[in-house]
Order: structure tokens, then sequence, then C-alpha cells
């Protein structure tokens, strides 16, 4: 029994579930990692909206690392151009482009809400927009292509690295999304998952991995440094 829905064969279930049997591992496992790929490419569409919402709200971008968020937009750049030219299943890759577009307007949120920027800023804006391109289109050597991919998970590690750092000294996350971390963590888990059944280079899935670590610890560092709201400390009095 053949049914084949956006590459997720549901046909082997239903013909199991007919017979009233529990349907093979080797049928489950990837519907469910199609499923779990579907559903983060779905839920990736939001992901930043919160941190988004956060920062217009308080028309603020306190305690918000602007290095950590523009290293980000790098790293979904090479990922998306990366996964696009392996011919990966979209289901493996598609939250690096919603990703991506959220990363980029906000960028473009924390330049407003920040100091008036300088030469060194529009440098780096009017650099991107010339490379970036050029790797989304894979005009690139192969050989860098591959050197390029394998330097992103350091680009996300170090994007990570900053807003750690800062918070870490300042003992508070100002603006930052607990929701947008958390999120990014849960995401994080779940592509490990999907990867590993998708049969995905081992590097897609070390990016993964990466991201637990670090997006870990960001969520770790909300719930740490949070401060008790006034009604708390009210009653606490």
């Amino acid at each position: 029994m053949e049914l084949e829905i956006l590459g997720m064969n549901f046909g082997c279930v239903l013909a199991a579930l007919s017979d009233a049997k529990i349907p093979d591992k080797g049928c489950l496992l990837p519907l469910i990692s199609k499923l779990l790929g579907y559903a983060i490419v779905a839920a990736s569409t939001t992901v930043k909206l919160p941190q988004i919402l956060k920062i217009l709200k308080h028309g603020s971008v306190r305690g918000l690392s602007v290095a950590s968020f523009e290293l980000e937009v790098v790293g979904y750049t090479i990922a998306l151009a990366y996964c696009v030219h392996k011919g990966l299943p979209f289901s493996a890759y598609g939250e690096l482009a919603f990703l991506l577009i959220q990363a980029i307007v906000l960028v473009g949120i924390i330049y407003y809400y920040s100091p008036p920027m300088g030469t060194k800023t529009w440098m780096k804006a009017l650099l991107y927009c010339g490379l970036a391109p050029t790797v989304l289109a894979g005009k690139i050597d192969p050989a860098l292509f591959e050197v390029l991919y394998a330097s992103q998970h350091a680009i996300f590690f170090f994007a990570r690295v900053p807003q750690i750092w800062k918070n870490f000294t300042n003992k508070g996350t100002g603006e930052l999304s607990f929701l947008t971390c958390f999120m990014n963590f849960a995401g994080s888990i779940v592509r490990v998952f999907t990867s590993i059944q998708e049969k995905t280079p081992l590097s897609v899935i070390m990016g993964s991995a990466i991201g637990i670590v670090m997006n870990g610890t960001l969520l770790g560092q909300i719930l740490l440094y949070q401060k008790p709201s006034p009604k708390k400390q009210k009653k606490e009095d």
C-alpha cells in the first residue's frame, strides 16, 4: 500500500493499523522524522517573533549583543546555501530559510534602536549584501563551499558567546526573549533526531548538537538571572 504525501509514506503505517498491528520501526521512525521536520519548519516561521516584539514593545535593545545577531545571519546564510545545493530534503533544513529572513529583520531593528550607525556598521551590511547572493546561488568553488560550511559551526558557536558573556557580566539578560531561546533549544533537540533519520552529513548533526549546548546555556541564564516580579516581592515582604 503506497500513500506518499510530501515525501512521507503513510501507506505502511495505515496497512499495519488496518491489520491491528503495531507499525514496524523501519516504517514508523522515518514518518515521525518527516512529521517532526515539517513541524520544525512550520514553527520556525515565528521563532524570532517574540524577540522582535519584545524589542519593539520596549523600544530598547538593552543587554543584547549586536555581534551575536550579526553572526547568526552569516551562519544561517551559509547553512541554507549548503543544504540547498547538497539537495537535502526540505524537511531537513527548511527552517533555515525562515530563520534567515527573521534574523535579517532582527538585525535591522537592533541597528535602528542602537546608537547611530557608524561607517563600520554600514560596511558590514554592504559586504553581506554583496556576498550573500553569491553564496546562496552556490556560485563558489565546491572546496571553498565545504570550508565555509565547516566554518559555520564555529560561527554559530561564537554567535552565542558574546551574548552569553554579556549576560554573565551584567548578571541579567536584558531584552533577551525566553520564548525565542526556548524554541531554538527545543528545535535543536528535535533536529538532531530528524537529521539522523534523514541520514544527513555528520556536520549537519554536529551543528544541531552545538545549538543544544549554546541555546541551552542562554535559556539557563534567563532562568538564573530573571528577577522576581514586584507582586512576588511584596508578598515576600
